[in-house]
Order: structure tokens, then sequence, then C-alpha cells
């Protein structure tokens, strides 16, 4: 990575002989006699450190931190004055600056300084890169589809996202309930803090309150030490609870008290627990009725839907399923290092026709097991599982179902290194049905 420095002093001949010495350490520097200037070099420049004289003609050093960094956030600013005071001094390291030296102080300290600040800077620049990656791979962006329903579902979680307003996604499953949630998350305030995810229905009455509240020591069999829950995890973040709607009645009471006053009761603890947590809650389910029939509590269903999102499934966004396909088709050719693919009208066709019960997740499956099979770069509607294709099959013995499945079964081994739980789960069959198929087919 480039180490670059900028200088900002109105004295142009101090200006040019600092930055010959910083030249001499191998970094690459830059020069400006204003703020404004300096300011210009920031905004189209990479800068680590900068080098500011507290006095310039413009503005005053000190004050110059704060639009330092608003430009660069990673950027360490060092302070140089001719007339140091300790009250510019404190009020240059609560701005932001790195250090706050004397000129005729600074001649043995300004090179060992410039090195720790871009050590600091350096470690900062990285953080500062790998946020803004995982911010772009889960922002509104992420979500593809350029449909009237998935674009009018983006506006309203983009309006929503900046408030601390509970949101209740609903919709089919598989239609991206958690990729809206973490992009509300990651476009809201506490996009620097915790997002963490936990779906309902993966756990039994008890374990899900232990998960979600956490226990003290002692609690149970088994709490051998204090543990932390979800919410607590979470703390000044997100917490997204998917399938909402398999939680029991007792636990939805303990939630509606956290939705309530942001506070909760350990399991085995007798003492109140205070968190800051936004809550975003998911299901497939129609919980008005649900609630109406008893199964879940109409003041939590009104409280979680204070604002709702209804998510379109993919069969009312046809116009986006070859968009979505390309994209997954593009990212598991690469991910088999193999070449870009091309759709024949058929296979287009095809995936257009299909009724999508299992939305998105059941098209990204699709994509996956045709790059395993495909041997060229141009996708024929053979390559599609035998859902998609209508009517009886005719013909000789490879032609025929058991033959077409063994063929299937074998390739997707190959695929996974004859690894059989990968290949249960490519196949979308259990793995007690994928040894009954081996041992039937004569597959070793």
């Amino acid at each position: 990575m480039q180490q670059s420095v900028l200088i900002i002093d109105d004295e142009k001949k101090i200006c040019s002989l600092l930055a010959r010495i910083i030249e001499l350490e191998g970094f690459t520097v830059f020069q400006a006699n204003t703020g404004k200037e300096g300011l210009k070099v920031l905004a189209n420049q990479e800068v680590h450190v900068v080098i500011s004289d507290v006095k310039l003609p413009d503005v005053n050093g000190v004050e110059l931190v704060k639009q330092i960094k608003e430009i660069k956030p990673y950027a360490e600013v060092i302070n140089l004055t001719a007339f140091g005071t300790i009250q510019d001094g404190v009020k240059a390291m609560r701005n932001g600056a790195f250090d706050y030296i004397t000129k005729g102080d600074d001649n043995d300290k300004i090179i060992p300084l410039v090195y720790k600040a871009m050590d600091k800077a350096k470690l900062q620049y990285r953080v500062f890169e790998l946020e803004s990656k995982i911010q772009k791979q889960y922002d509104f962006t992420s979500i593809l589809g350029q449909s009237k329903p998935i674009l009018a579902a983006i506006d309203l979680a983009r309006r929503v996202a900046p408030t601390d307003t509970t949101v209740l996604l609903l919709g089919e499953t598989g239609t991206g309930k958690e990729v809206f949630a973490q992009a509300i998350h990651f476009e809201s305030q506490r996009k620097v803090k915790p997002f963490v995810a936990l779906n309902c229905s993966g756990f039994n009455p008890d374990l899900l309150e232990s998960e979600l509240f956490g226990y003290k020591q002692g609690a149970f069999t088994g709490a051998q030490k204090d543990k932390k829950g979800l919410l607590q995890e979470a703390n000044e973040g997100t917490l997204f609870l998917d399938e909402i709607g398999e939680m029991n009645l007792d636990l939805q009471a303990k939630l509606l008290r956290v939705l309530e006053n942001q506070t909760f009761i350990k399991v085995g603890d007798t003492q109140t627990t205070k968190v800051n947590v936004r809550i975003i809650a998911a299901t497939n389910r129609d919980l008005k009725t649900e609630a109406e029939e008893g199964r879940f509590r109409l003041d939590l269903f009104y409280r979680l839907s204070v604002f709702s999102i209804e998510l379109p499934s993919l069969n009312e966004r046809k116009g986006d399923v070859l968009l979505i396909a390309k994209h997954y088709l593009k990212q598991f050719a690469a991910k088999v290092n193999k070449p870009d693919f091309t759709m024949d009208e058929q296979f287009s066709e095809n995936l257009l026709n299909h009724v999508w019960k299992g939305n998105i997740r059941e098209l990204k499956n699709v994509i996956e097991r045709v790059v395993i099979l495909s041997d060229g770069q141009q996708l024929s509607a053979s390559l599609l599982p035998y859902e998609f294709h209508h009517g009886a099959v005719e013909g000789g013995d490879g032609m025929k179902m058991e033959t077409v499945e063994k063929m299937h079964i074998i390739k997707v081994l190959k695929y996974t290194g004859n690894n059989k739980t990968e290949t249960s789960r490519l196949l979308g069959i259990g793995l007690t049905t994928l040894y009954r198929k081996l041992e039937e087919y004569h597959i070793s």
C-alpha cells in the first residue's frame, strides 16, 4: 500500500524542506499552503498522515482536524505550531489529532512521529476498507431486481432504515427476508454495531429462551457459568428474529417487555437486564389470523407490526427471474473456475415459466446445480431438474429417468469430491436417501 503524507503550511520554504526530509524516508508527499488547498488534495488523493501548521491564512489548523477527519476518517493528523499552548493542544487532541508539537522541537521528533502515525493510519485504513466492503455487500444495492414490487419494498425499507422503529418483514419462505433485515441494519445508525440473527424455528422453547435471554450460573443442570443471550450480544445493534410465528406464548410475553422498555430477566436471575437493541422480525405466517385464533399474542403483533413490509414472491416478479439467474450464474462460475455462461432460449423460457415455490432460494439452488452439470458455456434446458420438463420422457436407456438420475448423482459426487453430506445438500435429498440410491444404482 502506498504510504502518503500531506503537509499543509503557508511558509513554502518550510513546507518544501519538510517534504524533502519525509520523501527521503520513502513516503509519497503532497504539499499545500492553505487549508482549502489541503482539503482539495485530501478529496482527490489517498492520504494517510497529515502534518498541518496551526496558523494558516484561511483556517485554524486545530479546527481543520475535524474537516480532515470528515474526508478521510482513517487519516492521522499531526499539528505543528510556532507558539504552542496547552489549550490548543488539548483541543487538537479532542478534535482527533494524533499529536501536537511545537516547531523547533520537531527536528528529532517528526520522523518517528510520522512512522507511528502511519502505522495507526494503515491499520485504520484496513478496517475502513473492510467495513466499506461489508456495508456494500449488505446494503440495498445487494438486493437484486428492477420490478415494481421489489422496488416498492426496497423504498419502504430505505425509509425506515435510519430510524429505530421495529420492523416486521412478511412474505413466503425464500423471498430474502434476512437480506432485507441486513440491509436495513447497514443503512441505519447502528451499522457499526452487531447484527445478530436468530431463527426461532430452530430451537425448542426452553433452548430458545436461553439463547435469546441468556441465563445465570446454576439456573439449570449444565449451566456451569453465566451466559449472555443474543439480546445482549446485539446490544446497541440489531436483533433479527426470523420465523417469529414459531415462538411460544410465554416467550412472546418476555419479548413484548423488551420491545416496550428494553429490559428482560435472564433464566434463573432475579435482576433486570437493560439493553438498547432494535428488533426486526420476519414470518411467512399471517400473524393477525394467528393472534385472532389464540396462537400469537395480539399485543405483540401490534407492537411488531409498527412498520410492516411485504416482500413479493418470485412469481410476483417474473421480470427479475433472468436477472437473478445471471447473477448467480456468474457467482457460481467464478466459484468453480468456469467461464461465464449463456442461457439458450429454451433454458430461459423454462425459468420464466416455472412456478417458484421456494422463491429466490430455489432459483439459487437450481443455478448452482446447473453450473455443476454443465460441460459447455451455453446452458440448455436439459440441464434443469425434472420438474422443469413437462410430459414423460421417452427414448433409449440413456433417457430413462433412472439413468438420468444415476448420471446426475455421479456428477454431483464428482463435483463435491465424494462428500456425501454436501452431495445430499446439493441434490436436495436426505443423507439416508442418498445412501439408498447409491446402493440401488451400485455407485461406489
